[in-house]
């Protein structure tokens, strides 16, 4: 039975979940889940987080015992939809899931937000990992990072990488690189992962910082060569890329993550029950393998780590914008 529903059959749900529980109190915690959940996502449908919202429905639903409904809330650079969820009744029937943009890049970067995701979300788990990498073109003559990063500080901005535009997590992890290399990068702002890579691959530019999904099959067909992963951990996509941490730069390293949270105040069993079923879906084969196939590496932190994890990386990334002048506005 498929239990991940439409927005439309969601309010079909409401409505008569409403009829049949109008004598009933608002929230009854040995109840829940009673109804249908929704699960906002701050992507349009398709997108990585989009992908890994549905690809966990179906597994959730059947371990919460209740359709999930997933509520894609794109806009303002994921604001929209989290501050939804921010703004939500805390009774478990309203989750967000996003990337580390929602929880720890926009707070950083961005001087004012109408929610503040230490104070407003209640954290539950980070379920998947999606691994940044750093490649070159073929025409260039930079066989490992010791070499580009020895032309670098020959030449100081005289090499150029791709970003998404300022803030952004390509943006953020060339300055994280410059800043633990000694090196003077230059950014170039593109559209997206098509149009940077054919840049990096026609010679335009010399450097790109995209996902594993978007690039290894360049990498595979030899068009472009990986020299680093950014992120913690090697991707199964490409597991004989090192590592920047393990060639000697860790503090170069940027995770981009995806994120279960709920609104702050949400009672403890609600919390509790969550991640526990998150963990047992994190911990199915299938899901796993699906994710691997998008690129992505399922992981199940809880709600501890998640939130240092977020503050860590708001306090982090703060001081690099502070240092290298970005702004998110």
């Amino acid at each position: 039975m498929n239990l991940v529903i439409s927005r439309r059959a969601f309010g079909l749900l409401l409505s008569a979940s409403a009829v049949l529980g109008a004598q009933a109190p608002a929230f009854a915690q040995s109840a829940w889940p009673d109804r249908p959940v929704r699960l906002v996502v701050p992507f349009p449908p398709g997108g990585g987080t989009d992908i890994v919202a549905r690809a966990m429905g179906q597994t959730l639903s059947e371990h919460l015992g209740q359709p999930i409904v997933v509520d894609n809330k794109p806009g303002a650079s994921t604001i929209i939809g989290t501050d939804a969820v921010a703004k939500a009744a805390p009774d478990g029937y309203t989750l967000l899931l996003s990337g580390s943009t929602s929880y720890s890049v926009n707070p950083a970067l961005r001087a004012k937000l109408p929610y503040d995701p230490v104070r407003d979300l209640a954290p539950i788990a980070i379920v998947a990992r999606t691994p940044l990498v750093l490649v070159v073109g073929k025409g260039t003559p930079w066989h490992s990072m010791p070499e580009l990063i020895a032309a670098a500080k020959a030449k100081p901005k005289s090499i150029r990488y791709a970003t998404f535009g300022s803030g952004s997590g390509p943006h953020l992890a060339g300055e994280l690189l410059a800043l633990a290399a000694g090196i003077q990068l230059q950014d170039i702002p593109y559209k997206g992962s098509s149009q940077s890579s054919m840049a990096v691959i026609g010679g335009e530019i010399e450097i790109g910082i995209d996902t594993v999904a978007a690039v290894a099959p360049h990498v595979r067909s030899g068009k472009l060569r990986a020299l680093g992963i950014v992120g913690a951990t090697r991707s199964s996509m490409l597991p004989e890329v090192r590592t920047l941490a393990e060639q000697g730069l860790p503090d170069a390293t940027f995770d981009a993550w995806y994120g279960f949270a709920a609104p702050a105040r949400t009672p403890a069993p609600v919390i509790d029950k969550l991640a526990r079923a998150v963990t047992a879906t994190m911990g199915n084969p299938a899901l796993q393998a699906q994710l691997r196939a998008q690129g992505m590496e399922p992981v199940a932190i809880g709600a501890a780590a998640f939130r240092t994890q977020m503050e860590g990386e708001i306090s982090r990334y703060r001081a690099l914008a502070h240092r290298a002048g970005i702004a998110a506005e």
